[in-house]
């Protein structure tokens, strides 16, 4: 196709909202209560976790960051879905659409960071305790904080942009999913984006990967040094390995069952899409209050106050 003769596309159509009337107003009240579910929960994690002075070792300050991340990751895309659902209409402007590839990237790509920046945290806690307090100061957790969302994250999120910036987008604009993201949007290009594709799964495909692979080496390091310690000690390291690891799982999962492969369009594309955005933000905090003791004492702690009061 002659790429000269092609017009500038001004908006998307979804398409994988459903068509039934009755069926919007069902997924319109579940995608509501489900978000508001999460920012609420979040919420009160990380306020929690802010305002207890028993809560306030380098990894509980990384811990209230990644609520705050899923408060942000689950806001940038789920209010736009919900309110699609109730109109006749949906679309996204392809302005719109590369904010949201933006600003998700950049959440996404933060929390990974921070996952990383915990499981380091782990390691030395576990394995140098001598040294923990030196090595993991506020200092330090700060610029590891400013360092991840800066260089790694936010370098991760131009890539991605300017990755589809340039592609001419004139022919076809209806995507057949609820949610907007690099590898739907380049299918709609009208031109060979083999290229672009490769560079996408480097970018996000191998890099997801890599990360999800390095921190599955480094809980099972410390899942080895931990042998010698004290009993107490060994089920306290244990546990908190083993939900780290959970999170892990959920979180790397459905980036790398989309990036590593090539960019075709499956039905299962969608389920992965709803549990990385909207399922994933909510499930983080219940798992972390309910395998930590110590945020779950807090949280005891908070609602028999207020029962008192």
């Amino acid at each position: 196709m002659d790429e000269g003769n092609l017009s500038t596309l001004s908006e998307f159509i979804l398409m994988g909202l459903g068509h039934s009337w009755s069926m919007q107003v069902l997924l319109f009240m579940l995608f509501l209560l489900l978000y508001l579910i999460t920012v609420s929960e979040n919420i009160v994690t990380m306020t929690l976790i802010s305002t207890d002075p028993h809560l306030h070792p380098p990894m509980y300050f990384f811990l209230a960051k990644l609520f705050f991340v899923d408060t942000w990751l689950s806001s940038i895309t789920t209010p736009k879905i919900i309110t699609n659902f109730l109109r006749e209409k949906k679309t996204i402007s392809f302005a719109g659409c590369r904010c949201q590839i933006f600003f998700t990237h950049l959440t996404a790509a933060f929390e990974m960071v921070l996952l990383v920046s915990m499981a380091y945290d782990r390691y030395v806690a576990i394995c140098k305790p001598l040294h923990y307090s030196t090595i993991m100061n506020l200092q330090r957790c700060t610029g590891i904080s400013h360092f991840s969302l800066w260089l790694g994250a936010f370098a991760h999120s131009i890539v991605q942009v300017a990755l589809i910036l340039h592609l001419p987008f004139g022919g076809p604009n209806q995507l057949d999913n609820f949610f907007w993201d690099v590898p739907q949007v380049i299918k709609l290009a009208c031109t060979d984006t083999f290229v672009v594709e490769l560079l996408m799964v480097s970018n996000s495909g191998q890099l997801t990967l890599l990360c999800f692979l390095g921190l599955l080496a480094t809980y099972a390091v410390i899942l080895c040094r931990v042998k010698g310690h004290s009993s107490e000690g060994k089920s306290k390291a244990i546990s908190t390995c083993k939900t780290h690891i959970i999170v892990v799982s959920l979180m790397f999962g459905p980036p790398i069952f989309i990036y590593t492969r090539p960019f075709q369009v499956f039905p299962s594309d969608k389920v992965v899409f709803f549990f990385h955005i909207v399922i994933f933000p909510l499930l983080n905090p219940v798992i972390y209050t309910l395998r930590n003791q110590e945020v779950r004492a807090s949280m005891i702690k908070l609602l028999s106050q207020y029962v008192v009061c």
